[in-house]
């Protein structure tokens, strides 16, 4: 025990000292070539790893909390990194099992990784008893790193608060505080568990036959390791493949977002990552999520208001489409909806489109600048979004990708098979 404080200790050190190096360079590269300040901030990121890297996803995803071209430069911040040898997997697959032979677990465990990020690595294995498994394991050391990293994050900010008091940002050691709360919450992977367990649930509880998500082996997870059923299939992005496994592409987005909304309202929280690494079709036909590492946590009462906000964009109903912000944000001072609903008005009129419907059907980057310009009118006027809404815009960007791969040619939201607001017995 002592021996392993003795090496956190050590391992924090010199955490502290790569993060010097890292700067120093920033600051090499900030005077000779001259980078905008968004840019030079991301690349640093993505330089010190996995806490960093994480923290410009969070900002990616805030767009209350940060400036715009902070936000937009993030879009890019990557959670690829490089492999591991299988051997440093190994010594905390032990570490995890202490006392336990791994072969009484794994009859065989996969040496090349299945995918590699910035927190863990994912291994495929299959298990003594004969199922085939996928193992994730947490890298060694980065829980050290994490807290290390934020609790630099944290001086750092106290001690900017104290020498620029009207500094623009002045609860930055809050926003660390809740970066650390749920960076804590995504390397515990019993936390993970438990995420996967509560959809699988609701699967069963609206006798959705036409999704899934892996059993989780409980017996064989730790906070650092977890051990999850192998589902077989492809991205839903790869549409040659796609079309081979079935004859109607957009049925099989609609299964997907149709189980989605229904979590919105049935689950303790939400998937809010499904790129498409985390949504397959398997070659049973059936639509597999995976990866719960990221979810958010959104009162059903938003949610409603977020479908009554979209159906009134589609009716160009600009009062409405008012009042329903104000339900999805919070605010403490009085708000003229008349006058909400005047700016809102010419925000979208002046997005070049020739129907409002399409603006849900636009392209991704079209569809950030909406969301980032929707937020800043409703800045205006005292109103912040909770920041599990942006992670829930972010979501409806992937889906529109998957439209566009799945359905080119078709209107989804108009379409009679999509049920985005649903009860406990909705059919899929």
């Amino acid at each position: 025990m002592k021996k392993n404080i003795l090496f956190d200790g050590f391992r924090s050190v010199a955490r502290m000292g790569e993060t010097a190096v890292v700067a120093a360079k920033a600051g090499i590269k900030y005077a000779t070539e001259k980078p905008s300040n968004a840019r030079l901030l991301r690349e640093t990121f993505e330089d010190l790893g996995s806490t960093y890297i994480k923290l410009g996803q969070f900002i990616a995803s805030t767009p209350s909390l940060f400036p715009r071209e902070f936000v937009e430069e993030f879009q890019g911040c990557l959670d690829q990194t490089p492999k591991l040898p299988f051997s440093y997997i190994e010594d905390v697959l032990k570490e995890e099992f202490a006392g336990r032979n791994l072969h009484d677990i794994f009859a065989s465990i996969e040496e090349v990784p299945l995918a590699s990020a910035s927190i863990a690595q994912v291994h495929a294995a299959k298990l003594v008893s004969g199922e085939d498994v996928v193992i994730k394991v947490q890298k060694p050391g980065v829980e050290t790193i994490l807290y290390t990293d934020l609790n630099v994050l944290h001086f750092a900010t106290k001690i900017l608060e104290k020498a620029v008091p009207k500094v623009r940002f002045a609860s930055l050691a809050d926003i660390v505080d809740e970066i650390k709360t749920r960076m804590v919450r995504e390397v515990d992977f019993i936390e993970e568990a438990q995420n996967l367990d509560d959809f699988v649930q609701y699967l069963n509880e609206t006798h959705n036959q036409a999704a899934t998500a892996p059993k989780v082996y409980h017996q064989y997870s730790t906070r650092r390791v977890l051990t999850m059923q192998r589902l077989y299939g492809v991205p839903l992005t790869d549409f040659e493949v796609v079309k081979q496994y079935t004859k109607d592409p957009s049925q099989v987005l609609i299964t997907a977002m149709n189980t989605w909304f229904g979590s919105l309202m049935m689950c303790n929280s939400f998937h809010a990552d499904l790129h498409a690494g985390n949504l397959m079709l398997l070659e049973d036909g059936r639509v597999g999520f995976i990866d719960f590492g990221i979810v958010g946590q959104l009162k059903p009462q938003v949610w409603s208001a977020c479908i009554s906000f979209m159906d009134a964009l589609q009716r160009t109903e600009y009062i409405a489409m008012a009042e329903n912000m104000l339900k999805m944000g919070m605010t403490s001072q009085q708000v003229d909806v008349t006058v909400l609903a005047a700016d809102i008005e010419r925000l979208f009129s002046g997005v070049v489109f020739a129907d409002p419907q399409q603006i849900l059907a636009s392209n991704p980057a079209d569809l950030n600048d909406i969301m980032l310009d929707m937020v800043a009118v409703g800045e205006r006027h005292g109103i912040h979004f909770p920041r599990d809404f942006a992670l829930l815009f972010k979501q409806m960007l992937y889906f529109d990708r998957f439209m566009r791969v799945l359905a080119p040619y078709t209107d989804i939201y108009a379409d009679q098979r999509l049920k985005m607001i649903q009860s406990s017995d909705t059919g899929f």
